[in-house]
């Protein structure tokens, strides 16, 4: 009897070891995995056909974080929207014209002032990043100072070739995707011409004016958390006159690549840096939303 009580003490203890070693490893490879998204790698999936045909619907992207720098946040603050900080790891790179990228979408509540939802993520290529200005012409990007291509150019196409048709400007009328922003009559910006938008820069000042205040109007009062308002006598922020502002944060210019069906920076103005998170460098994995099969063709296909 003294033997089998020593025995099963034995097998007790081992159990118990074994749990505990169980445990540790769990416990590591949720570690792992969470600080894997934080500061490494993330993986988004693609819900509709506005990066196509680069990206389309049921695509799931792989998202490197150190290239650019991982960022840091309290996400408990955030997700309860009281005031918080990004911070951003040194990079081994910064983001460049060009190259599609995720980020935050900036307006998830409200169009009048930036917000920030944890949980929403958009996939766009950059037009302009800060110190370009961006602009529309005939329905083509342009970036002034190069003659680079910027964006899906076949899409443009075709998209200046249906706006020079006045059906095709009435067809995008009714479905409220002709005028932009800023939404103001007196420019009267359209997807077919748009800008001249500088894309600011940390560190650049402006002339507060009617246009610089149509503009950047938004971006101010989220660097500031506070309210700028135009009166008959000049700008006023938190109700002290300013005649100039100097940005904090750099800025860019997203567009999508299907053009025609793309709420991009064209529909809510320009995207704070510190929204990004990282560079789209591979489809990880496909799947056709009809017959829920893998698209193999497409997997750990390169995104440029």
């Amino acid at each position: 009897m003294k033997r089998i009580r020593i025995i099963r003490k034995k097998v007790f203890c081992l159990a118990y070891k074994v749990c505990a070693v169980a445990v540790c490893l769990y416990a590591a490879w949720i570690v792992l995995r969470i600080a894997g998204q934080v500061f490494l790698f993330a993986s988004f999936s693609i819900p509709s056909d506005s990066m196509v045909p680069v990206l389309r619907p049921g695509d799931y992207v792989l998202v490197d974080k150190p290239l650019k720098g991982a960022r840091i946040f309290d996400v408990w603050d955030a997700a309860e929207h009281r005031p918080f900080e990004i911070r951003r790891l040194p990079g081994l790179e910064e983001f460049r014209r060009g190259e599609v990228l995720v980020f935050n979408f900036p307006y998830p509540e409200r169009w009048d002032s930036i917000g920030f939802d944890v949980l929403l993520y958009y996939v766009k290529r950059c037009i302009g990043g800060p110190g370009d200005t961006v602009e529309i012409r005939d329905g083509r990007y342009r970036v002034r100072g190069t003659d680079t291509p910027a964006g899906n150019v076949e899409a443009q196409e075709r998209l200046s070739r249906l706006l020079s048709k006045k059906s095709g400007r009435e067809e995008m009328i009714r479905n409220r995707s002709y005028y932009t922003f800023p939404y103001d009559s007196l420019l009267g910006w359209t997807v077919k011409d748009f800008g001249p938008l500088y894309v600011p820069a940390r560190g650049d000042s402006i002339k507060m004016t009617r246009n610089h205040y149509l503009f950047y109007r938004n971006l101010i009062e989220w660097e500031q958390r506070g309210k700028l308002v135009q009166k008959d006598d000049g700008f006023y922020l938190e109700g002290k006159r300013i005649t100039g502002y100097r940005f904090r944060e750099n800025y860019y210019f997203m567009g999508g690549d299907n053009c025609f069906n793309s709420q991009d920076s064209r529909y809510w103005g320009l995207l704070p840096e510190c929204y990004i998170v990282g560079k789209a460098t591979r489809i990880w994995k496909s799947v056709d939303l009809y017959t829920e099969t893998i698209n193999w063709e497409r997997v750990w296909k390169k995104i440029e």
